[in-house]
């Protein structure tokens, strides 16, 4: 999962390691279990300022960079802004005040960036390092120094980082295909029953159940019986309390402005950290599972140093993946069927490459799903236009220049809006807001400049986990386009929910089971039981025999 937030607050105030109080815009740190400090052979940016840095710090002239118009005393630029929407506010003033611009909430302002020149040179990772802000260091009271919160300085991002990487090689990936599979059918036999009954279905909360499913099973051996439940799993309600809480921070002068909110929170977070505990217990009760990450985080001394995840490490990276691995690949699995159910000549077309490249095999194979170009184009695109995690933050290492014309000192930050980097017209064209998978088609992809699309994020806190989301959401849309086809409601207009991830609102839509006809047999309903691989692959014709996931880069760059 890539860093997103669009307005707010940051790290807690003073020096690294200083603890806020509970809700805060920083992060409480457990007396009991105190965070490592730095180790030697930091790099620069291990000793940036910490705490909430205000634009006019880092910015010597900010008075060059535009703001939105009636910029209110005190309030700042509130007038027409939702708290519930930020990041599509915040592209709104892009298109109207160019590709760098500032706003201002409360006493605090930030700049943005959605221009692709400014977003590739922030990408320059010997000038550049992640910052954490905004809604991420919001996070912190729930996952602490877990990969994608931890502060550059934490050694215990790269602890984890080294220890779990091998779990998103092409190894592991190839064994967690039949649990996808198994999760996928599930899945099918819902919107099966759905259909039967004439029903729409919920497309934002079914692919929510399937990709907890999936990270729960693959990562850590866990089922949450999401499909065989009418509402969302507790833990799913939880996590969703924490991110819009961490959105919710930013929206207001001061935490003590949501005491009510604040003590849900706390209480969310409890559960989040009880399932987890619970889910460690077993594991250890149990003498070990199957080598899953869950395994890894707790067997699996670092190669280098001998060094292992702590307890504590060990249940924020579990609340970490549980979260990530899930929140952000099904709002771009939404996204995609929303924008295929629109389109129904590109769904053709997709499923037209799925029945070429599967044929007649019962249940696709591991190496089959990289063969399904197309597909992987259809999501590319909604991620282009709808990155899930929507913006990431950078902050200089050094005093910099940005794009040869705004000074920035040491520390200085700004936010990257990924949806607007995307829609950048000098990169995708006049057109860049319609849904075209040919973008990503092998010849425009080398044309276009590197660090133009950033769906998880840059440089060496992008989110590692990125191969496993490709591989279940392109296996994901396979299935479903072979076995359905997608009606969407006449009535509905796309709305974006926010909650530092983005997901369509109350997408739902008709589906009608397909009938094909397989080579040498009569027409069947296509699609048949999903379950774990049988049958020899069947590969596109003249496709490459490497089925590593392919990735819409240009080069290292990307």
């Amino acid at each position: 999962m890539a860093e997103t937030g669009t307005t707010g607050t940051a790290e807690p105030a003073g020096t690294a390691g200083c603890a806020g109080p509970a809700g805060s815009t920083g992060s409480p740190r457990s007396a009991a279990a105190p965070l490592p400090t730095a180790t030697a052979g930091a790099t620069p940016a291990d000793t940036l300022p910490r705490g909430f840095r205000s634009a006019e710090l880092g910015w010597p002239e900010l008075a060059r960079i535009p703001h939105p118009p009636h910029r209110i005393p005190l309030l700042g630029d509130l007038l027409g802004a939702s708290r519930r929407t930020p990041l599509q506010d915040s592209l709104r003033y892009a298109a109207e005040l160019g590709p760098i611009f500032r706003r201002k909430v409360f006493d605090r302002e930030f700049v943005f960036v959605g221009g692709a020149a400014l977003a590739a040179d922030m990408a320059d990772e010997t000038r550049f390092a992640k910052h954490v802000g905004l809604g991420i260091a919001n996070l912190r009271p729930v996952v602490g120094d877990a990969l994608f919160t931890a502060y550059n300085h934490e050694p215990n991002w790269q602890l984890a980082h080294d220890v779990l990487a091998p779990g998103f090689s092409r190894e592991a990936m190839a064994a967690y295909h039949p649990m996808m599979l198994d999760v996928a059918a599930r899945l099918t036999g819902h919107w099966d029953a759905e259909l039967a009954a004439g029903r729409a279905v919920d497309v934002p909360g079914d692919m929510t159940k399937l990709t907890l499913e999936t990270i729960a099973r693959t990562g850590f051996g866990h089922d949450f019986g999401s499909f065989e439940r009418a509402r969302p799993h507790p833990f799913v309600s939880a996590m969703v309390g924490t991110l819009t809480y961490a959105q919710r921070l930013n929206t207001v002068p001061s935490p003590a402005l949501l005491r009510r909110a604040t003590r849900r929170n706390e209480a969310d977070i409890a559960f989040l950290n009880r399932t987890v505990d619970d889910l460690v217990r077993e594991r250890r009760s149990a003498g070990g599972g199957e080598g899953d990450l869950l395994d890894r985080m707790l067997d699996t001394a670092h190669p280098s140093t001998g060094e292992r995840l702590s307890a504590l490490n060990v249940r924020r990276q579990v609340v970490t993946f549980l979260v990530a691995g899930h929140e952000t690949t099904s709002g771009a699995l939404s996204f995609a069927l929303h924008y295929l159910s629109l389109n129904p000549h590109l769904a053709a077309r997709a499923r037209a490459e799925v029945d070429r490249v599967w044929g007649d095999t019962a249940v696709p194979g591991y190496e089959q799903v990289a063969k399904l170009r197309y597909v992987r184009r259809v999501l590319d695109e909604a991620l282009r236009l709808w990155p899930t995690a929507p913006a990431f933050a950078r902050e200089a290492r050094a005093d910099t220049v940005l794009g040869g014309e705004h000074p920035m000192r040491r520390g200085g930050w700004a936010l990257v809006l990924t949806a607007m980097l995307h829609r950048d017209p000098e990169v995708w064209g006049p057109d860049a807001e319609r849904f075209d998978p040919d973008r990503f088609d092998a010849r425009s992809v080398r044309a276009r400049a590197p660090h133009t699309y950033k769906p998880f994020g840059t440089g060496a806190r992008a989110c590692i986990g990125r191969q496993f989301a490709l591989h279940e959401a392109v296996l994901v849309l396979g299935l479903l386009l072979r076995r359905y086809d997608l009606r969407p409601d006449p009535d509905y207009r796309l709305r974006v929910t926010e909650r530092l991830t983005l997901m369509p609102e109350g997408l739902r839509m008709h589906l009608e089971r397909r009938t094909r006809k397989p080579s040498g047999g009569p027409l069947e309903q296509a699609g048949g039981p999903v379950g774990r691989p049988g049958g020899d692959p069947v590969g596109e014709e003249g496709a490459a025999p490497d089925s590593a996931p392919r990735c819409p880069v240009r080069g290292p760059g990307d």
